[in-house]
């Protein structure tokens, strides 16, 4: 009698496959959660980008900074972005964005990205603010 060869998977074999997944997720998810956290970030960047040319246009025709964020920019709050701030003087400007509180990342709620001018908001620099540096956009690392 011929002996019938056994076709398909042995338990050990799946039981490889299912640890193989197991360790891809246990890299992949954490790389997933760190990709939207700087992409829900860069809209705060990018709402503090919108407001820095009629801020320094304000600034360079009044001398001064304007009495809120909403008198240069109509745009302060987005999706993930909870309001911009303005803060300084003519020389020394900053613009801070804070995180909403709900439906961003975990590990950006509530936290905050600052753009700082030292030169009438002619040049902008920005910072972590409150967030881990990982978190912001390359533009802004």
């Amino acid at each position: 009698m011929r002996k019938q060869l056994e076709k398909g998977f042995t338990l050990i074999e799946l039981m490889i496959v299912v640890a193989i997944i197991g360790i891809l997720a246990a890299v992949a998810i954490p790389a997933y959660q760190d990709y939207i956290a700087r992409s829900q970030m860069s809209e705060a960047v990018t709402l503090m980008g919108g407001a820095k040319t009629p801020l320094a246009e304000y600034v360079a025709d009044q001398g001064a900074l304007p009495a809120a964020i909403t008198d240069v920019a109509r745009t302060v709050s987005g999706k993930y972005v909870a309001g911009i701030t303005l803060g300084g003087n003519a020389t020394n400007i900053y613009l801070t964005a804070a995180m909403n509180t709900t439906g961003v990342n975990s590990a950006i709620q509530g936290r905050t990205v600052r753009m700082t001018s030292g030169d009438s908001a002619r040049t902008w620099t920005c910072s972590p603010g409150n967030v881990e540096a990982k978190f912001l956009p390359a533009a802004c690392r």
